[in-house]
C-alpha cells in the first residue's frame, strides 16, 4: 500500500524538519521530496507535514505515520535480505547513553540480536557527551544519545522536553542555592541544566554527582536535591518539580542515531540496527519490565 521510497523520503523530511536538507541527504531534487510527501499523504489521506515558508512540523497524523514507516521499512529490508541471501555479519561496536538504562532498548537489542545472529555486537554505556567523543575517535561505529545544542548530525528517534524531577516531598527553599543532582562533565544534561540556572541568575549547589543513572536516582529519591531529566523517561519514584518552585525552563532536547566513521566490515550492521532502533523507537519511551 505505501511506497518504500516515499517512507524513506518522509522519515527524511521528518528527521530535519527540512525539505532542502530532505532532498540533499538522499540526492534527490527538492521537488521530487515533495512530490514523494503529496503522493503519502494522498495514499493515507491525511496531511503529514505543516508547512510554510519558515517551518515544517509534523502533523498528528505524521507523529503516528512516524512509527508505522519504520516498521514498514524495516520489514522490507528483512524481507529483502532473507530473500536475496545476504546476512549482515561483522563486528559492530554500539554506544546507548545512560538514559536508556531503564526502557525497552534490551528488547531490541535482543531482537535484533535474534536477527542478526553473526553479527558480534559490543555494547557501551556511557554519558551522551562521552559517546559523541568516543565516536569521533574512531572507538564506536553507532551512537544512541541526546544531541549537543546547535549539532545537526545524526537520525532523529525523537523531541522531548527536559524536566526537573526529584522526590515527592521534597521542598526547595528559594533563599538558598538549588541542590542539585547530576552527571559528570561532559554530560550534555549537566551543561543544560546548570546554563539554564545561570541565565535565571539562581544560585545552585552540587549535592551529588554519579555517572550511572541509578546512582542519581537513588540520591533523588533520597530528597537530597533535584535533577534534569527527559519528561518522557523520568524513572519510577520521581515527579516533576511543580512550577511554584520557580526553577528555570530547561528547553527540549533531540535523542538521535549517529554513526561515526563506519569501518566497512560493520556498515551493513550498524545500518541493520539504526533501521530496528527507528523501527521500534516508540518503545524507548516505556520502561523495561
Amino acid at each position: 500500500m505505501y511506497d518504500p521510497a516515499q517512507l524513506r523520503t518522509f522519515l527524511a523530511v521528518a528527521q530535519t524538519l527540512s525539505f532542502t536538507r530532505a532532498a540533499r541527504r538522499l540526492g534527490l531534487r527538492q521537488s521530487t521530496v515533495s512530490q514523494h510527501v503529496r503522493r503519502l499523504e494522498d495514499a493515507v489521506g491525511r496531511q503529514l507535514f505543516l508547512r510554510d515558508t519558515h517551518s515544517v512540523e509534523l502533523t498528528e497524523g505524521g507523529e503516528a505515520m512516524l512509527g508505522f514507516a519504520r516498521r514498514i521499512l524495516a520489514a522490507h529490508e528483512q524481507a529483502a535480505a532473507f530473500f536475496t541471501g545476504t546476512r549482515v555479519r561483522g563486528r559492530l561496536r554500539f554506544g546507548a547513553s545512560e538514559d536508556f538504562v531503564l526502557t525497552r532498548l534490551p528488547e531490541i537489542l535482543e531482537g535484533f540480536r535474534y536477527d542478526h545472529p553473526e553479527v558480534d555486537l559490543e555494547l557501551t554505556v556511557e554519558l551522551s557527551g562521552t559517546l559523541h567523543e568516543q565516536l569521533a575517535n574512531g572507538q564506536l561505529d553507532l551512537v544512541l544519545a541526546k544531541r549537543r545544542p546547535q549539532d545537526p548530525r545524526g537520525a532523529l528517534v525523537w523531541h522531548d522536553d527536559l524536566v526537573w524531577v526529584g522526590a515527592e516531598r521534597l521542598r526547595l527553599d528559594p533563599d538558598r542555592p538549588v541542590p542539585l543532582i547530576v552527571y559528570p562533565p561532559p554530560g550534555i544534561t549537566r551543561a543544560l541544566a546548570l546554563e539554564a540556572l545561570e541565565r535565571q541568575g539562581r544560585p545552585w549547589r552540587i549535592v551529588c554527582t554519579s555517572g550511572s543513572l541509578n546512582g542519581l536516582i537513588a540520591a533523588a529519591r533520597a530528597g537530597l536535591g533535584v535533577m534534569a531529566h527527559s519528561r518522557g523517561l523520568v524513572p519510577p519514584g520521581l515527579f516533576r518539580v511543580p512550577e511554584r518552585a520557580g526553577l528555570p525552563e530547561l528547553g527540549r532536547v533531540d535523542f538521535v542515531l549517529v554513526h561515526g566513521r563506519v569501518r566497512a566490515s560493520a556498515r551493513d550492521a550498524a545500518d541493520a540496527l539504526a533501521a530496528a532502533i527507528l523501527a521500534g523507537g516508540e518503545r524507548l519511551h516505556r520502561r523495561g519490565g
